[in-house]
């Protein structure tokens, strides 16, 4: 599949999708017009055939193009979809996916660190007694637990996108499409801070093992070169953020105009300077502070956005 510039009567509609023949199915050697090549090693993930593609006056027929949603007719007319947010489908798919993979990484990253840290002991404390194992040292336990506990985090609210995902989608066979904004915005988000804090996190649990972590034999480098790459595909950790971002910024002004917003950021209806909640140290509690903090910066981020 080919992801390429629409063009037709003079028009570019934007990027779609196209099944595009790339090799001779008798020969396996690329079709005329068609070039391809290895763009060298990486990091890691070298079994992986990523490599450049060109195209030199390549035709395909008109049913190669994927036509689920957005099609062209037999005379070069485009007909839109309902929604040009259909095509984050498959893109928000992956990204959900991604949240999985990443608890993963991190929970044999952290599983590695922890174990070492068990069995290995250093530095007499008490004359005469036996070494301590190193977990027993706090500055070891502040390294490794709190990301024992982000493992669980990702775990759960990788869960989460998955159950959402799926009632979005449901709804989206049925013409409901109102969920697909909050659906990519919470995936964008997540995708980037997950991936970033579980990329550093690895980082952080190779340090902890001291030299024996930097051995290949550790298993770090293929855990960190397959985790990190995640940084930059299905979307470039920074612009997910924008993306993030402006949704919340949208949400912001629809919050601040009486009118309705999604229930993931309801919270940004908080009126400024609303302290009348009695605080506990229920989860309850917690999540409506960190919900007053977000709103907070959302109100200055907005004000700066639209009043300046």
């Amino acid at each position: 599949m080919v992801v390429a510039k629409l063009i037709t009567s003079g028009k570019c509609y934007g990027v779609h999708s196209f099944i595009v023949p790339v090799r001779d199915l008798n020969n396996h050697k690329p079709l005329p017009g068609i070039t391809v090549g290895e763009i060298g090693p990486k990091l890691a993930g070298n079994c992986l055939d990523n490599g450049y593609l060109r195209f030199d006056h390549v035709r395909i027929p008109r049913n190669n193009m994927m036509m689920k949603h957005a099609k062209v007719s037999s005379d070069g007319t485009y007909i839109r979809p309902k929604s040009d947010k259909l095509g984050y489908g498959t893109m928000v798919f992956v990204r959900v996916i991604i949240l999985q993979q990443a608890a993963m990484s991190l929970a044999a990253a952290t599983t590695i660190a922890v174990r070492y840290s068990a069995i290995r002991h250093q530095s007499e404390m008490v004359e005469g007694e036996p070494e301590p194992q190193i977990l027993d040292y706090e500055a070891q336990q502040c390294k490794l637990f709190p990301l024992v506990s982000a493992t669980l985090g990702i775990f759960f609210a990788g869960l989460k996108m998955w159950d959402i995902y799926i009632d979005v989608y449901t709804r989206m066979q049925e013409g409901e499409l109102g969920g697909m904004p909050e659906l990519h915005a919470l995936s964008s988000g997540l995708k980037a801070l997950v991936t970033e804090l579980a990329s550093n996190g690895v980082e952080v649990c190779r340090l902890a093992c001291g030299g024996h972590g930097y051995m290949k034999s550790s298993g770090f480098a293929r855990i960190y070169g397959l985790l990190t790459a995640a940084c930059t595909y299905e979307g470039e950790n920074t612009v997910l953020l924008l993306q993030t971002a402006r949704y919340l910024m949208k949400a912001y002004q629809e919050a601040k105009c009486g009118r309705p917003v999604q229930s993931s950021v309801s919270y940004l209806g908080l009126s400024e300077g609303e302290n009348t909640y009695v605080y506990g140290h229920s989860l309850s509690d917690l999540v409506f502070l960190y919900q007053q903090a977000t709103s907070r910066c959302a109100l200055y981020c907005g004000k700066l956005y639209y009043y300046k």
